[in-house]
């Protein structure tokens, strides 16, 4: 078990105010999040271990977790899971940091950031996955050390594993792009600057422009970064980490032509300066957006054979040659310290990553597992071959990259989307002078956490 002295230690001085915040409104979250590990109870008669297990709240990943547990139970009676979806709350983030402080955490949950996971390790919350002795196998056999390298801590540990992907690629609006006479996508971004003149008009000949290019949710919300930004940023800079071991690494000048290009596209109209409260998209009113996979069973259940698009890389510079790095949008997988069976949880773990579950995971919730076979083994053809767009997503998760395994991930994505919105969106700095706030606000951050 942690001490709350070692919780308020672990987070480091960056995270005082904000777990300060959570503590006055533990009361709400914990009565939430009570039947986490303080409330587990053995069945000592029959020798049975009780296990607690935490997905993400949304409807296709309770309906993936029930049918897996379901099965988990009826194949392991000697350990049986309880299946609660992570109590409701602003973010997955929030419950699990006063979870942790109350220590009512489950023993397995699968709705992790990796952004969070730094923190989580130094306050000693979460196991050491790679304490395991078959730790290293699981993961050349399904991950592979190589992609799996950048989910490794600063102290040279795993403490995660990832379970699914969301490569951000570039969806487009075939008959609008039909329509204004371009016969391909854009693959850089001074073609996608062209084509978005031609798709940034006024439909009623009014000079009130109501058709746009794209568009991005503009609120300084820290994590809609992700899907712009930092998407880009990973493109541009063939997958170069921002910070790494405490300090800035960033590719400047990739940092300067993603400021450079959103500057563009906000300077010229062709991304409103506005939030709508409808997909833009999927109404026809935007040519491209920047999207994951779980688009794509969304558009199959309401949108379909209704709209025609295509699916690209995002746009990256002009130099740029060879594959499109791109954000992941991982989600992993930990077990926390408040378990009592941390072989049995790990058990459970490497059964959520079989290869069977992984096929739940693509049939059930059409999201992607993390492997490296994904597109070679036999038992995902038939799905690929019925899910074409999902190949396509499929065919670019060797090229997604997650946010850095340094601390002060949220704060670090708070100082980007200042300098966004300053550079890009309201074009009242310029692309060199916001890289050069960036890089500055983010060492302070960084000197100010060691």
């Amino acid at each position: 078990m942690i001490t709350n002295r070692a919780i308020c230690a672990g987070f480091g001085k960056g995270r005082l105010i904000r777990l300060a915040f959570l503590i006055l409104f533990l009361p709400l979250i914990v009565l939430e999040a009570g039947c986490g590990g303080g409330q587990r109870e053995e069945d000592t008669r029959s020798g049975r271990i009780n296990l607690i297990y935490w997905p993400a709240p949304n409807p296709q990943e309770i309906e993936l977790a029930t049918v897996l547990v379901k099965k988990w139970n009826k194949l392991h009676p000697n350990i049986f899971v309880k299946m609660q979806p992570l109590p409701v709350n602003r973010s997955t983030e929030e419950v699990l940091m006063a979870a942790i402080a109350a220590k009512t955490t489950p023993d397995v949950c699968s709705n992790i950031w990796p952004g969070s996971v730094p923190e989580y390790a130094r306050a000693g919350a979460i196991v050491r996955l790679s304490s395991f002795p078959d730790f290293d196998s699981l993961v050349s056999t399904r991950v592979g050390m190589s992609y799996m390298k950048q989910f490794k801590s600063a102290d040279g540990n795993y403490y995660q594993i990832p379970w699914k992907a969301n490569p951000l690629m570039m969806i487009y609006n075939k008959k609008l792009f039909k329509k204004a006479g371009i016969a391909k996508p854009p693959l850089t971004y001074s073609e996608f600057l062209a084509d978005a003149k031609k798709l940034t008009y006024s439909s009623k000949g009014n000079g009130v422009i109501d058709h746009w290019m794209g568009y991005r949710d503009i609120r300084p919300v820290w994590w809609q970064r992700f899907f712009d930004f930092f998407a880009l940023y990973k493109a541009a800079s063939y997958g170069k980490p921002f910070t790494r071991n405490g300090e800035v690494v960033a590719d400047t000048q990739a940092v300067r032509e993603v400021f450079s290009f959103f500057q563009q596209c906000f300077r010229n109209d062709y991304f409103p300066r506005t939030v709508f409260s409808y997909d833009p998209f999927l109404e026809g009113v935007v040519a491209t957006e920047f999207v994951g996979p779980w688009t794509i069973s969304y558009i199959e259940s309401n949108y379909g054979g209704k709209l025609d698009f295509g699916i690209v890389p995002i746009p990256v510079p002009d130099n740029h040659v060879g594959p499109v790095d791109t954000y992941g949008d991982h989600k992993c997988m930990c077990i926390f310290s408040t378990t009592k069976h941390p072989k049995a949880s790990w058990e459970f773990l490497k059964y959520l990553l079989s290869e069977s579950s992984d096929l739940d995971l693509l049939k059930i919730a059409s999201q992607l597992p993390v492997r490296k076979d994904l597109l070679k083994s036999k038992k995902f053809a038939e799905f690929f071959d019925r899910h074409p767009d999902m190949k396509t997503f499929a065919e670019e998760a060797p090229y997604a990259h997650e946010v850095d395994q340094t601390p002060d991930q949220k704060e670090i994505f708070d100082a980007i989307s200042q300098e966004f919105e300053k550079c890009s969106v309201y074009d009242v700095s310029s692309p060199q002078k916001a890289t050069e706030d960036l890089v500055r606000n983010v060492k302070v951050l960084l000197d100010w956490d060691k």
